[in-house]
């Protein structure tokens, strides 16, 4: 009984109540975790399926209509309950069943003339955009109507709502291809490149050891245009150009292909941090396969990370070894050596061997000598390192090429104006300014065109200061120093008690007859101490200076001709530490007039202390509020602030000049901050 299913007893045994509930239990939790690890392990792509779904959605009710609309009984357009009762006879229609195979071939005729036209519109959008990649590869500049492209786009767009009756197929090609294309519609324009500082206070601040300023982090994926067009053709419109989107940067060559799961596994580590591991792991690819570029920039990527992170510049000039090595290996793809050689460009600039780096950006020049984008870069490598004359011939020689370079532009405008031709600098730097490309939306340009529209009597100069202030470059329009700290108090004009140097200023007046003394004997002598002042802040006179201290240090030799000045200020380090300043006598005599103009930083205060002073005819402006000089007299003012002079007495005018520091810096940006 028991081998036939019954009990010892002769019962029938059933599942029993716990049982079942067990059972019921298993399978609850084996779905429920099923789920779980299909969420957890994402096994399945939501995303993607949702998408397909769109994508393959369809109007069924359009669909039946086109199918259905052979049977057309009524001639109403469409089939509807009368032609189905037609079609069953239970109205009389003069038709037959022949014209019912007639309608249906006709149609389907029909059907077969839009496939054929629809390919035949395929065809010619295909020619089109071959001859669009032609012309970009003949860098051919041919405007192109956007209104006629507009108005092929909304005809297409009818086509497609015409051919909804087509079969499924035939629809779901037109919906995906549709959606391609509105996909790509979004348009940005150019590459945005990293601000190069043109002043001395940049060459300083490269210069400076990483332990005072950390290394830009390194970018986890190369930079690349984003410029997007459906058609994917270049086209040019009101001067600018917007081409096809750039395909990412090709790193691999033939052996790395082979080699690309281990590469992409070191370079996984780099991207999530974990430097010292992705270091180890491209150095052990570097010993294994010694000829793989990939492999050497990715370890020259993680030097320069590590470099970041330790704030060492010894690991910042390995780096830089590094990525020059990878350019002198074997077959390297041409988008590697870009990346290699101009990030090498820049680790060099960074650590102040300007020489250095204009040298990398001259074999970057000559082996790509059709890229304007490094002809600019090496503009202004010329530039670091004082050589207007050559960065001005590249810049020549890329407007010749691209003719609506803003880049080009703005930084050939700012060489003109350096030069003092301040009327030609003008298109050039408002043009570049207007062309909105990278690179040119730099409060210098706004300064300088700024300043060059003041100097030709033009009010606009305030159009262009209210437009950098507005997009961040200004602290406001009348004060637009451009090396600040922020948060410091702002005003034009200040008082003793304000600044809290209270001591200083009363041992300025108290022994101003000293400083007059020694300020007057130094004049005196045949040796030419006053030096002429060299910013090109004159329009016209003569104005001279004579400098004793210069960013927080003493000249040795100035000191030995004025001894008792120099002694008075050693009590007083909130000046003679001020590496944002100066200390030293200004002499300006009859018929001067200073430009208005703006001092470099925020970060100093500017004391005057009258010395030797006509009774009329000199002035100062500062923001909107003139002053005027008094014997043993301080006046203090922030030289951040727009600020202007007239001399237009008989006599010459004699004042000693104080700078020091903001009060409100701490001691530790005081002692920080790099010297202007």
């Amino acid at each position: 009984e028991t081998k036939h299913g019954g009990s010892k007893n002769g019962k029938k045994e059933g599942l029993s109540g716990s049982s079942f509930f067990t059972w019921f239990m298993v399978i609850a939790l084996l779905g429920v975790w099923t789920s779980v690890a299909v969420v957890w392990f994402e096994l399945v792509d939501y995303e993607e399926v949702l998408a397909k779904a769109k994508d393959f959605r369809y109007n069924l009710s359009e669909v039946l209509q086109g199918k259905l609309g052979i049977y057309d009984a009524d001639g109403d357009g469409d089939f509807d309950v009368e032609d189905a009762k037609a079609l069953l006879g239970k109205y009389k229609y003069s038709f037959s069943l022949l014209s019912i195979k007639e309608a249906i071939k006709e149609s389907l005729k029909k059907l077969r003339e839009k496939q054929e036209s629809k390919k035949e519109e395929n065809e010619e959008e295909k020619k089109k955009t071959r001859k669009g990649k032609d012309a970009t590869d003949r860098k051919d500049k041919k405007a192109v109507d956007t209104n006629k492209l507009k108005k092929d786009s909304d005809k297409a767009k009818r086509d497609r709502g015409k051919e909804k009756g087509l079969d499924k197929s035939v629809k779901t090609k037109e919906t995906t291809k549709k959606s391609t294309s509105e996909k790509d519609g979004t348009v940005q324009v150019g590459k945005d490149k990293e601000t190069k500082k043109i002043t001395r206070k940049k060459r300083n601040k490269q210069s400076s050891c990483l332990k005072e300023r950390s290394v830009p982090a390194q970018p986890a994926s190369p930079e690349s245009e984003e410029t997007v067009q459906p058609a994917e053709k270049s086209y040019v419109e009101s001067g600018k150009t917007f081409s096809k989107k750039k395909k990412k940067p090709k790193l691999l060559n033939k052996f790395d292909k082979t080699i690309k799961a281990e590469l992409d596994a070191a370079e996984k580590l780099r991207k999530k941090g974990k430097v010292e591991e992705a270091l180890r792991a491209f150095e052990a690819l570097v010993n294994q396969y010694p000829q793989s570029p990939r492999a050497r920039y990715g370890k020259a990527q993680s030097e320069d990370d590590l470099a970041e992170k330790m704030r060492s510049n010894e690991m910042l000039q390995q780096a830089i070894n590094t990525y020059d090595e990878v350019v002198s290996l074997p077959n390297v793809p041409s988008d590697l050596i870009k990346l290699s050689l101009k990030r090498e460009a820049d680790r060099q600039q960074f650590l102040g061997r300007m020489r250095g780096s204009l040298v990398t950006l001259q074999k970057l020049v000559q082996l790509f000598p059709t890229e304007t984008s490094f002809k600019n870069d090496l503009g202004v490598g010329y530039l670091l390192i004082g050589d207007n004359s050559n960065a001005k011939k590249v810049y020549e020689e890329v407007l010749s090429l691209a003719p609506n370079d803003g880049f080009a532009k703005v930084h050939y405008g700012f060489i003109l104006k350096a030069e003092n031709k301040i009327a030609e600098s003008i298109p050039y730097l408002q043009e570049g300014l207007e062309s909105g490309d990278p690179g040119t939306d730099d409060g210098r340009f706004y300064f300088h065109l700024g300043d060059a529209l003041q100097r030709m009597g033009d009010k606009e100069a305030y159009k262009w200061y209210e437009l950098g202030y507005q997009r961040g470059h200004f602290a406001s329009v009348w004060q637009r120093s451009l090396y600040n700290v922020k948060g410091l108090k702002a005003q034009p004009w200040w008082t003793a008690r304000e600044t809290g140097y209270t001591e200083l200023v009363k041992s300025l007046e108290k022994n101003w007859k000293l400083i007059r003394d020694e300020g007057l004997a130094v004049m005196d002598k045949k040796r030419s101490l006053f030096l002429p002042e060299d910013e090109n802040l004159r329009e016209k006179g003569d104005w001279s200076q004579f400098t004793l201290w210069q960013q927080g240090r003493k000249n040795e030799n100035a000191c030995k001709s004025v001894p008792k000045t120099c002694a008075l200020l050693e009590r007083f380090p909130e000046a003679t530490g001020c590496r944002r300043g100066q200390i030293k006598y200004s002499i300006m005599h009859p018929g001067t007039h200073v430009w208005p103009h703006t001092g470099p930083t925020n970060c100093r205060l500017r004391m005057h202390l009258g010395l030797v002073i006509p009774k009329e005819g000199c002035r100062i402006r500062c923001a909107q509020e003139n002053r005027y000089w008094e014997e043993g007299k301080v006046l203090i003012f922030d030289d951040s602030f727009e600020h202007e002079v007239w001399q237009d007495a008989e006599s010459y005018r004699l004042i000693f000049i104080v700078d020091v520091w903001h009060p409100e810096l701490t001691a530790q940006q005081r002692r920080t901050l790099p010297a202007i």
